[in-house]
């Protein structure tokens, strides 16, 4: 089992739970107020991350909910349009926040099997200067999407793409650590020809709470105001932003062992035959399971001490709190589940 948990839990990697090196942190956080722009750790990390990204200022924000929409809000003003993904979480499973709080139209686009969007279908969307239409303001792509990683050939055209069309970029980075480590380039090349971002700490790198903006200045200025409109104003959150500036400090370069974990994972869950398993690019794969043995197996892996979102297309997630033995005991779960069942 892992260090923390007494549950194996591959629902998601945002399960992780803080190291003892983490509470050491938080522990000896100097805090202040952070909506008076006082507390020493927020304002520490907030430079932290612009710096480390390449980005002239940042905010911390609670969720990556929270730093998405604070984004889309302040590059789209109330009908203006931005062009997004089809399975993108900033249009799929953010609630609809853009539409219902910002007045803001998405226009979904379907997303390629890679992941990304054809240029050709984002130059297609941009909406003439007419009265008739929403005004088109902003491209905003994720990184990774669904566990796949877009390449940086493919960034860079789609990003320079839409400039040269008078668009704003806006990258959803919830897992773009993944994606540098995966296409091992530096965490300023992921971003690159992304006017902002936003970079969840709560995930992989295991903060237990919290995400970064990162933009120019006066667009990050104008970001606090929505971030206190939307109930993002925090107090003394130098507690929490200490978690999140070790994670950055110490836990991206180690995302390559969660995606290692991931591959063995998949291989030995790719050896049973009713399993149909996507080969992971990264720390999240996907899997078809027989509809029939949905229900018993989720009771199975639960007597056997593992969580999982169990269903006919069904996702799995390593994270720091999975370990190579978890991996393997967990493929062994699967194969005398599926032994018995087909018996």
């Amino acid at each position: 089992m892992s260090e923390h948990n007494t549950w194996i839990d591959l629902r998601s990697d945002t399960v992780t739970q803080p190291s003892a090196a983490m509470r050491a942190a938080m522990a000896a956080a100097e805090v202040g107020d952070d909506v008076y722009g006082d507390d020493p750790a927020v304002n520490r990390l907030q430079d932290f991350a612009a710096d480390l990204f390449g980005y002239p200022a940042g905010m911390f924000a609670p969720s990556g909910t929270q730093t998405n929409l604070i984004a889309l809000m302040t590059h789209c003003g109330r009908g203006d349009e931005y062009l997004v993904g089809q399975e993108a979480h900033t249009y799929k499973y953010e609630g609809g926040g853009a539409a219902v709080l910002g007045s803001i139209q998405p226009q979904p686009i379907a997303n390629q099997p890679d992941g990304s969007i054809a240029l050709a279908d984002i130059e297609g969307y941009i909406k003439p200067d007419d009265m008739h239409f929403a005004r088109t303001r902003l491209l905003a792509l994720e990184n990774t999407i669904g566990g796949r990683v877009l390449g940086q050939d493919y960034l860079l055209a789609a990003t320079s793409l839409a400039h040269a069309k008078g668009l704003a970029t806006h990258l959803d980075g919830a897992r773009v650590c993944n994606a540098a480590v995966r296409n091992g380039v530096s965490l300023r090349e992921a971003v690159k020809g992304f006017d902002t971002v936003s970079v969840c700490l709560s995930k992989g790198l295991g903060a237990p709470v919290g995400s970064v903006l990162l933009g120019p200045k006066d667009f990050i200025e104008q970001g606090k105001r929505w971030r206190k409109m939307l109930g993002g104003g925090m107090r003394q959150a130098g507690v929490i932003a200490a978690a999140a500036q070790h994670a950055l400090q110490h836990n991206v370069q180690r995302l390559a062992e969660d995606h290692e974990n991931a591959f063995e994972l998949a291989r030995g869950l790719g050896e049973i035959e009713e399993l149909n398993v996507t080969p992971p690019q990264t720390n999240i794969f996907w899997m078809d399971v027989p509809a029939a043995a949905c229900e018993p197996l989720r009771q199975f892996l639960a007597q056997q001490g593992i969580r999982a979102t169990v269903g006919p297309r069904m996702r799995l997630v390593t994270h720091l709190d999975i370990s190579r033995a978890d991996a393997l005991r967990t493929v062994a779960a699967f194969k005398s589940f599926f032994h018995d069942w087909r018996a």
